[in-house]
């Protein structure tokens, strides 16, 4: 993903019955490309199951706030 100015960012990973999953980030980034991997565990650290997943980013920066929603496959 990319910050075009330093915001506060959020991604986390709900299955498809809208319950969270994990969180993979929650802090401050300044401006630029990002990439994370998830590892397919659960934020027990337990593996989770083959399929779909969605995953939420939320950036908000000096008031203006951006969420978007996207869908994954998760193949073991």
């Amino acid at each position: 993903y990319q910050l075009p100015q330093p915001s506060s960012v959020s991604i986390i990973i709900y299955n498809v019955l809208g319950q969270e999953v994990r969180h993979l980030v929650s802090k401050d980034q300044a401006a630029g490309f990002y990439s994370i991997s998830w590892d397919g565990k659960n934020s027990s650290g337990e593996s989770v199951g083959t399929g779909m997943y969605l995953y939420r980013i939320r950036a908000t920066a000096g008031g203006t706030d951006f969420t978007t929603v996207r869908k994954m496959l998760l193949l073991k």
